[in-house]
C-alpha cells in the first residue's frame, strides 16, 4: 500500500502531490471494522448492574447541556464537515461532479464556525475545562471497558471520552483548516487573485499531504462519532444536542453532582465563573475545573 503520491512538476523534480488514495481505502476499512467490532462486542459484553441513585436535592428534571448558541455550532459545522468529506472523496470513488467550489465554501463555512467557537468558549464558556486530561478518570473507563464489574466512572459535564473525541478533533481540524486556506490561494474565490506560485512545488506537496492526513483522519473521527451518536444507549447525549438538555435520571446515572453543579437547569454562578468557591469544591472533591462549567 503506498502512504503518497507524487509527479514529476514541469521542471521535472519529483515532488509529493498528495496522499495515497488507498489511505482513504485503508481509513474507510478500519472504520468499519471498528463499529462491527464495537457492536458485536457491546451485543456480547454481559449487562453491567446499575444501583439506584438518591436524587440530591435541588436537581431539577430537566437539566441544560447545551445552549441554543453551542447546538446551532454543532450542527453547522457537523454539516459543513459532511459536505467537505463527501466533496473530497466521492469524485475519488467515481462519482463526478464539480467539487472544488462546493468544497472550498464548506471549508469556509467549517472555519467560520471554528473561530466562533473559539470566541465563544473564551467568553462565555469555561474554556479549559474541555481541555482536562483526568488521568485516573482515564483509568476508571479503561478498567470498566476491560470488565463490566468495574464501574463507570461518573464525569463532570465533559466525561473523559469525550474529552478526547474533542482533542483528536482539535489537532486534526486545525490542520485540516490551516492547509486549506493555504490551498486556497492557488484556486480562484472572491477573497484574492490566484497564486500557485506563493509556495514552492515540494512545499505544496507538503501542504497536500497533512490536508489529506487529516482529512482520512476526519473519515474515521466522523464515522464513529455518528455511530455512537445513532447507538441506543447513547441517544440521551443525542437528544441533548437537539433539546438541549439531559433529564435528571440520566443526569444522575452518568454524571456526578458534584464535578458537574446544577441549579434549577443551570449551574450557578460561581460554578461557572470559576470562583474561589467553585475551585475550593472541585479540589475538596477531587473534581476536574470541568465542574466550572455547566452549560455551553
Amino acid at each position: 500500500m503506498d502512504l503518497w503520491r507524487r509527479a514529476l512538476d514541469p521542471w521535472g523534480q519529483d515532488v509529493l502531490i498528495g496522499v495515497s488514495w488507498d489511505l482513504m481505502w485503508a481509513a474507510i476499512i478500519v472504520a468499519a471494522a471498528f463499529l462491527i467490532g464495537h457492536a458485536v462486542w457491546i451485543k456480547t459484553r454481559p449487562s453491567e448492574a446499575h444501583e439506584a441513585t438518591e436524587v440530591p436535592a435541588g436537581i431539577p428534571e430537566r437539566i441544560q447541556r447545551h445552549s441554543l448558541a453551542s447546538r446551532v455550532f454543532h450542527w453547522t459545522m457537523s454539516a459543513s464537515m459532511l459536505v467537505l468529506l463527501v466533496t473530497a472523496f466521492v469524485p475519488v470513488l467515481g462519482l463526478q461532479f464539480a467539487w472544488v467550489e462546493i468544497h472550498w465554501i464548506a471549508g469556509v463555512v467549517l472555519t467560520a464556525t471554528i473561530i466562533y467557537h473559539i470566541i465563544h468558549s473564551i467568553g462565555w464558556q469555561d474554556f479549559w475545562s474541555m481541555f482536562q486530561i483526568g488521568f485516573s478518570e482515564g483509568v476508571a473507563h479503561l478498567k470498566h471497558i476491560m470488565s463490566p464489574k468495574a464501574p463507570a466512572p461518573k464525569a463532570g459535564k465533559y466525561p473523559f471520552d469525550h474529552r478526547m473525541f474533542h482533542h483528536a478533533n482539535v489537532v486534526v481540524g486545525l490542520g485540516v483548516i490551516a492547509t486549506g486556506v493555504l490551498m486556497m490561494v492557488r484556486i480562484d474565490t472572491p477573497f484574492w487573485t490566484p497564486n500557485p506560485y506563493m509556495l514552492a512545488d515540494s512545499t505544496w506537496g507538503v501542504v497536500y499531504v497533512i490536508h489529506g492526513l487529516c482529512g482520512v483522519s476526519l473519515i474515521l473521527l466522523t464515522a464513529s462519532h455518528i455511530y455512537f451518536a445513532l447507538r441506543p444507549e447513547k441517544m440521551w447525549i443525542t437528544w441533548s444536542m437537539i433539546r438541549g438538555w439531559v433529564d435528571r435520571d440520566h443526569y444522575l446515572a452518568h454524571h456526578d453532582p458534584a464535578k458537574w453543579v446544577v441549579t434549577n437547569g443551570a449551574a450557578p454562578p460561581s460554578v461557572t465563573e470559576g470562583t474561589p468557591r467553585a475551585a475550593e469544591t472541585a479540589e475538596a472533591e477531587g473534581a476536574s475545573p470541568e465542574a466550572r462549567s455547566a452549560s455551553e
